[in-house]
């Protein structure tokens, strides 16, 4: 049996514009069930899914009051991408930078590869690794 694991992500009410910033970033086309879609009279949504044409799976949904603990969005979950693909690595960097913050700039390590770290426009944190033999 096959295994993956999946980032899931909570937002304050814009989940539906978060996700499909990041399909425009990584490729693939959202998912997306809404909380009226179930039946219910709230706004927002209940469960987004992206799949990029990389294997990238990322999850998300609006967090309603009383659902969770209070939501902080930006520290309750970090994002790593690592590839060699040097190109289409530098490129999510790029995007993902717009409207963002650069934490670490995207250079070469001690340990051999390029790494950079970044908060992104929605305050998700983004560590993108490009393996060093792809440099």
């Amino acid at each position: 049996m096959t295994m993956q694991l999946n980032p899931y992500l909570s937002f304050p009410g814009n989940a539906g514009e978060a996700m499909e910033f990041y399909a425009d970033v990584l490729g693939g086309t959202v998912q997306v069930m809404t909380f009226k879609d179930a039946g219910m009279e709230e706004d927002g949504v209940m469960h987004a899914a992206l799949e990029t044409p990389s294997g990238f799976h990322l999850y998300a949904s609006d967090q309603l009051p009383g659902m969770g603990p209070d939501l902080v969005p930006g520290n309750n979950i970090q994002i790593s991408i690592s590839g060699d693909d040097a190109s289409a690595m530098e490129g999510y960097w790029m995007r993902l930078t717009e409207a963002g913050e650069v934490v670490m700039p995207l250079e070469k390590q001690m340990w051999g590869d390029v790494y950079g770290l970044l908060t992104d426009r929605f305050g998700i944190s983004w560590h993108i690794n490009i393996a060093g033999d792809a440099v």
